[in-house]
């Protein structure tokens, strides 16, 4: 999910299906993903973004690897691509929540990757999730 083109209007239907149901009986998630990994990457600061994804998947029974600051943390400081370092992040984990300051940061990313891309906003460009968010709090009121 690195964009709008991503989710065709069904698949959005259905996500905002499942929060709902998720937010009416919150433990009907647990477990779904125990002995699944979950790589947060970020390239830029993001509390709310990054704490929303991890508790997620804690309370869905995952495990979360996290980078909350990779410019400054992660062998990017080295020179690494981003390209490069999602290549081998993707060995580790079942899916990967990407923010980074560059445009097209996601899609660059889900290509180099062997596992789930999720954009968690690419500098002036989209945050899907944010996006699905505003849908589920517009339809709930």
């Amino acid at each position: 999910m690195t964009g709008p083109h991503a989710l065709d209007r069904a698949l959005i239907e259905h996500l905002l299906e499942r929060a709902a149901g998720f937010e009416q009986a919150p433990e009907s998630g647990a477990g779904r993903l125990q002995g699944r990994l979950l790589a947060t990457i970020f390239y830029e600061p993001s509390t709310r973004t990054r704490f929303s994804f991890e508790s997620a998947m804690h309370r869905l029974g995952g495990q979360v690897l996290s980078a909350e600051n990779a410019t400054r943390d992660s062998s990017a400081a080295k020179g690494e691509s981003l390209e490069d370092a999602i290549r081998v992040i993707s060995g580790y984990a079942d899916g990967i929540v990407l923010r980074h300051p560059e445009l097209g940061a996601a899609e660059r990313a889900a290509q180099a990757a062997d596992v789930p891309v999720i954009s968690a906003g690419d500098g002036p460009g989209h945050h899907p999730t944010q996006a699905l968010l505003d849908l589920f709090t517009i339809k709930k009121e």
